[in-house]
């Protein structure tokens, strides 16, 4: 039998180009190359994964760094825009300018500004050259020096701030029987203020609406029992009688009008139903005290024949001890009863 040559011939041809250790991706891989006699071609395997996490990686840090220059522009961009001067931005609290000493100073050229008489028109005049800049042509600032004008209550209600030296201090006052608000434009620099403009007067703000409440439940039978009680209590609350305040007295120590009133009666007294403690209302009716002793002699009810007397509404907390109720607390009353 002949021997069966083992050279393996070069199928190749001259002429046929050189073939690649690599093979042409739109080449299928047939059956025998994986196969144990197959031919081995060179091969990078798992190289499309290795890609794909240094895709990932490379988005991951573009999203880092886009965050993290985020972070440093936003605080540097409201510092700029904060110190530029382009953009009326609104106040924060912390522009520093001290609104509590502005408004002290316009109520005080307030009183001045608000009060003019054509008599004495100079006097205004004097009375308002502290708080107008230097060289004020108009010494008063706006009024033609003839006519009156009185004002009075003046309190401060708000200051607008534009920035760390510029504000309008809104201020109330009472005309008569008017309300109405005075806007003081102000500026501030090393620590002084002056009036920058001429000021405005305003409508103050209409009075709140009360909406009406249900008649509260009443306790008459406890109301019979207090009632002779707290008669003796107003009273020696309006003399200073500590000591017989104290007999009406639980748990705390009263201080008194001293005689600044006189106790005249006890006009009307709403005690809801509860326990041991309630909280309940008084209207008391106090007796004006003239400046000068009246020559008039006190009446039974203990006020003075011929004085004044002024109503007030009281809110006390009583607690019942044995028979007797004692006073806790005493306030002001929340609402009206009458």
């Amino acid at each position: 039998m002949a021997r069966r040559s083992i050279v393996r011939r070069d199928p190749r041809v001259p002429g046929d180009p050189e073939l690649s250790a690599y093979p042409d991706p739109g080449e299928a891989e047939t059956p025998a190359a994986r196969g144990r006699g197959g031919p081995r071609r060179g091969r990078w395997v798992g190289g499309g994964g290795r890609w794909l996490v240094w895709a990932g990686r490379a988005v991951l840090w573009a999203l880092i760094i886009v965050i993290v220059f985020n972070g440093v522009r936003a605080p540097f961009e409201r510092f700029t825009q904060g110190d530029s001067s382009s953009g009326q931005a609104a106040p924060s609290a912390g522009t520093g300018f001290p609104a509590d000493r502005a408004a002290s100073f316009a109520n005080q050229f307030a009183a001045a500004y608000l009060n003019m008489n054509g008599a004495q028109p100079q006097e205004r005049a004097g009375r308002l050259a502290p708080f107008l800049p230097e060289g004020t042509s108009d010494g008063q600032f706006g009024w033609d020096g003839a006519g009156q004008m009185s004002a009075g209550a003046i309190q401060p209600y708000g200051v607008d701030v534009t920035d760390a030296q510029h504000a309008k201090v809104n201020l109330i006052f009472q005309s008569g029987n008017r309300r109405m608000l005075l806007s003081v434009p102000v500026f501030y620099s090393d620590g002084r203020f002056v009036v920058s403009e001429r000021p405005a007067v305003l409508p103050a703000p209409a009075k709140a609406a009360l909406p009406q409440e249900a008649e509260p439940d009443r306790d008459e039978t406890t109301a019979g029992e207090l009632r002779q009680q707290l008669g003796a209590f107003f009273e020696a609350y309006a003399k200073g009688d500590t000591v017989a305040l104290q007999r009406y007295v639980s748990g705390t120590k009263l201080e008194s009008f001293g005689g600044a009133f006189t106790f005249v009666k006890l006009q009307d007294l709403v005690v809801p139903p509860g326990g041991t403690i309630r909280d309940i209302t008084a209207v008391v009716v106090w007796g004006l005290v003239p400046a000068a002793p009246p020559a008039a002699e006190p009446t039974s009810t203990g006020g003075t024949q011929g004085s004044g007397t002024l109503t007030q509404s009281y809110r006390l907390t009583v607690e019942k001890q044995g028979e007797r109720w004692y006073v806790k607390d005493i306030r002001g009353a929340d609402r009206s009863v009458g």
